[in-house]
């Protein structure tokens, strides 16, 4: 990893840090180490969110070490591959915990493979910062748990909010992935703020996770003519929904949430003119924004996606809290993390009491041109 420069603040505090640890605890790091771990699928279907979070997650590491790290001590990332997979991911946890030495968890990356790690986590109390576990029920009775991304029924609220007033969409549909709690929540949430605002849902169809062909599904919703589709899935899922939807000459707009990120890639020309709910924008005038995509671009000669600058905050969100608890002890971390408030790519992250982050602004993306453009913010109120 090439050096980089952060600011002055956060080298004041690990310079201020290394009196601060005198005499604390540093229980899970070696003496010239402080190991997090990280996890999130980096092969498969699923790997442009697991990567992206890690590659994110590891400049972090690379700029704070840079910066003389904490209290002296390099920061090691140990990052394993989840493959999408609960029981993957459980073993990885296992690992962490037991063979590496972590201090604390970056992750889980996808919402099921954290619930999945979540009673263990919380029987642990080792403190957690999921960079894009979005599940409402992540942070539910976890005290030790957090994440930097906002919550599904936010982004859900927020896409219905978009669609009925600056689409003006009277009506919606919704096509939905059985047995994935990311599709169901978003759109649950969706549903209840779309006929808040006066909208009629017109249907909803479903598909399971097997599903490769969405031509009964699509063909249905196109027979209720609905002025908006919405459709919260991951891109690899998405990607083939909107395929077939041009195919068919479905003219509604058709809205996602974030796991559409980074579906231009593929599908530019099926994802044309349509939007999504997302945590950033690369073309956003935010010096913090700018800064970093220079230094990723630098680094792996590439745009990051939302799932990048998330991981990247959660390190940053992460290490200052282990700054300011002046130890390694897994209570006193996640003491810190109550009191975070971090200015990041992402916005401003600080958390409340169930540990999510607090009044974060929601981004419309719009692709076109192949490109994700940046439309408007939304807050929900």
């Amino acid at each position: 990893m090439k050096k980089r420069v952060v600011s002055v603040l956060l080298v004041v505090m690990f310079t201020a840090s290394i009196f601060a640890f005198a005499g604390c605890s540093t229980s899970g790091g070696s003496a010239d180490v402080v190991k997090l771990g990280f996890i999130g699928p980096m092969t498969g279907d699923a790997a442009i969110y697991g990567s992206s979070a890690e590659e994110g997650a590891q400049l972090a590491v690379a700029e704070i070490n840079a910066a003389g790290g904490i209290d002296g001590k390099n920061i090691e990332l140990v990052a394993y591959d989840s493959k999408a997979d609960q029981t993957e991911a459980i073993n990885a946890y296992n690992r962490l915990r037991d063979q590496d030495g972590v201090v604390a968890v970056i992750g889980g990356t996808l919402s099921g493979e954290t619930l999945a790690m979540k009673d263990i986590m919380v029987q642990d109390n080792m403190p957690v910062l999921s960079p894009t576990a979005t599940a409402v029920e992540v942070t539910q009775a976890a005290p030790n748990v957090f994440r930097a991304c906002f919550l599904d029924d936010y982004q859900g609220q927020a896409a219905a909010n978009f669609a009925a007033t600056t689409l003006g969409a009277k009506t919606a549909a919704l096509l939905i992935g059985t047995g994935n709690p990311y599709s169901e929540g978003v759109s649950e949430a969706f549903k209840a703020a779309f006929t808040a605002k006066g909208g009629t849902i017109a249907g909803s169809e479903s598909y399971g996770t097997a599903d490769k062909d969405f031509s009964a599904q699509l063909t249905k919703i196109k027979e209720m003519n609905p002025d908006v589709v919405f459709v919260p899935d991951y891109v690899q899922t998405v990607g083939p929904i909107l395929q077939k939807a041009k195919e068919m000459g479905i003219t509604a707009k058709f809205v996602g949430a974030d796991g559409w990120d980074g579906v231009q890639e593929e599908y530019a020309d099926a994802a044309q003119g349509n939007y999504f709910t997302n945590h950033y924008a690369a073309d956003s005038p935010s010096e913090t924004v700018q800064n970093f995509i220079t230094a990723y671009k630098k680094e792996y000669d590439k745009v990051p996606n939302s799932f990048a600058a998330l991981g990247y905050d959660a390190v940053y969100a992460m290490v200052e809290a282990i700054t300011a608890a002046g130890s390694t002890d897994s209570a006193d971390i996640i003491t810190a993390l109550k009191a975070t408030d971090h200015a990041g790519v992402t916005g401003t992250l600080k958390f409340d009491e169930e540990g999510n982050p607090k009044d974060k602004e929601v981004t419309i993306i719009k692709i076109d041109g192949g490109q994700l453009k940046f439309d408007s913010t939304v807050v929900n109120k």
